[in-house]
């Protein structure tokens, strides 16, 4: 059985204390959004918060990017600091050294404590791309992390990218990290294709695919990052209805408690947050990722 509580990497530092009105996205607020609304409906009792981890600096970001890349963003160098379709502001720069820290702490507690669920409240990281951010992306933080902890333990991770977008930045940095095939191996990048049932019976066959390369000792740990943009009313017109969205949840936490049980351990297990663009309503973003939540509480957690 796990733990009751989510472990929750969250610091206030996470997010902009304001909203920038000239960002479409609101990745760079969302965080602090998300805990709000977790507080609102009185999930907070299901979560346990840390707060006391060290933000990334500029080393961390050199793992996966450019030299040029990272001191125009952090020097607040134009067009390269707003490439990623976001105003740049010196507290911008604060967040994402948090955002991407969540992220790797979040990874290296549920490998160190794998009866514990983490999640990072975090998106922003899939699109980046060594030389530039992109698409409301300014790091490529699953590329960080995962290549950190692969240097420090060996140990290989898989994303379930289920964000309604194409998760890029893995594939686009794998000729410029010299181990990231190690770190996140070839097909362990997965991102479901199609839509509606087809899309459920791809997850379904890429799971059973992943399965085997757990049970192989091939993967080690396992990252879920369910964007709320892949939900058809989303802004960016995603795959999924309401129901078939909770039902690629549902799948891949079952998918978790039986993985778990075929190799007598738990599988650890970190959740983030990625897409989502109801602007105009911006609480219906955040009640999918909260049920998401529930799923996994429900399903793991007893």
């Amino acid at each position: 059985m796990r733990k009751n509580k989510i472990l929750t990497f969250y610091n206030p530092k996470m997010a902009l204390k304001e909203q920038i009105e000239s960002n479409y996205s609101m990745s760079p607020n969302k965080p602090k959004l998300f805990m709000e609304y977790l507080k609102l409906n009185g999930f907070e009792e299901n979560i346990e918060v840390f707060s006391d981890f060290e933000p990334f600096e500029k080393n961390d970001f050199l793992i996966g990017h450019s030299e040029k890349y990272v001191d125009a963003f952090f020097k607040g160098k134009k067009p390269l600091c707003e490439n990623n379709g976001l105003k740049w502001t010196k507290q911008f720069t604060e967040t994402v050294t948090y955002t991407n820290a969540s992220l790797y702490n979040a990874i290296k507690s549920s490998i160190e404590n794998p009866y514990q669920i983490c999640f990072t409240p975090t998106s922003g990281f899939h699109h980046a791309n060594p030389n530039s951010g992109s698409a409301f992306c300014t790091f490529s933080g699953q590329v960080i992390s995962s290549v950190k902890i692969y240097r420090d333990t060996g140990l290989k991770g898989a994303y379930l990218d289920l964000d309604g977008h194409y998760g890029n930045s893995i594939e686009d940095s794998r000729n410029f990290v010299s181990d990231l095939n190690e770190a996140i191996p070839i097909g362990c990048n997965i991102n479901p294709i199609y839509q509606h049932k087809s899309y459920l019976k791809d997850l379904e066959h890429r799971l059973e695919i992943l399965q085997k390369q757990i049970i192989n000792n091939n993967i080690h740990y396992l990252v879920h990052c369910k964007g709320a943009d892949s939900h058809n009313l989303d802004d960016m017109r995603g795959q999924l209805t309401t129901k078939e969205w909770l039902k690629a949840s549902e799948m891949v936490y079952c998918f978790v408690k039986e993985t778990s049980l075929i190799i007598k351990k738990p599988l650890p297990l970190t959740i983030s947050l990625f897409g989502g663009y109801r602007r105009k309503a911006y609480n219906k973003v955040l009640d999918l990722h909260l049920k998401d939540l529930e799923l996994c509480h429900n399903i793991l957690c007893g």
